[in-house]
């Protein structure tokens, strides 16, 4: 068992401050393999790469989303939703200053979209992450991995953490698969 902690929203665990959580080893590709999210319903193949800004600017990375529709083959080029996202927080000293809570604009036709986001949880290669509700979709969890693997013992541990926080407890019920290839 891994002891997978999942934290509440908006928590200020030390985990979760600029100073814990370690941004550069969160950059590169996830795989979404389950979620709350009505968007990844009929989605397979989902994955997002996160990539640092040039120069180094650690306030804020690209976001790239790939997927396909359940029906197309794994072989079919993916749809892609490209974006930035924003280290969000307070600055004043003395106050928590949070270093895993961003803020999302899409590029190009999406470039008035935006979501405001955060990591729940982390560990070897798994993540949770929490988005807020926003004007087209409703506030919903996805859970990612670096290989298109979970194991049952870890998702069951990730969901009994979900489980422990209001906030989160209602939305881990809707909580269906992603699947990868065909």
């Amino acid at each position: 068992m891994s002891n997978a902690v999942i934290l509440a929203p908006d928590s200020e665990h030390p985990s979760l401050s600029r100073k814990g959580f370690n941004l550069s080893e969160f950059m590169g590709k996830w795989y979404v393999l389950h979620s709350t999210l009505p968007l990844w319903k009929n989605k397979k193949d989902v994955a997002i790469t996160y990539s640092p800004k040039e120069p180094s600017q650690w306030l804020q990375f690209d976001d790239t989303v790939e997927y396909r529709s359940e029906s197309a083959a794994s072989s079919s080029k993916p749809w892609t939703i490209r974006g930035v996202d924003v280290l969000v927080g307070p600055t004043d000293p003395g106050r928590f200053v949070p270093g895993a809570s961003f803020q999302w604009r899409g590029k190009g036709l999406l470039v008035f979209s935006s979501s405001s986001w955060q990591v729940l949880g982390y560990g070897d290669g798994w993540a949770v992450t929490f988005f807020s509700k926003t004007l087209f979709t409703p506030a919903g969890i996805d859970i990612y991995s670096r290989d298109k693997d979970l194991t049952r013992d870890l998702y069951d541990e990730i969901m009994l953490g979900l489980s422990k926080h209001e906030e989160t407890r209602k939305l881990a019920e809707g909580m269906f698969e992603i699947k990868h290839g065909d």
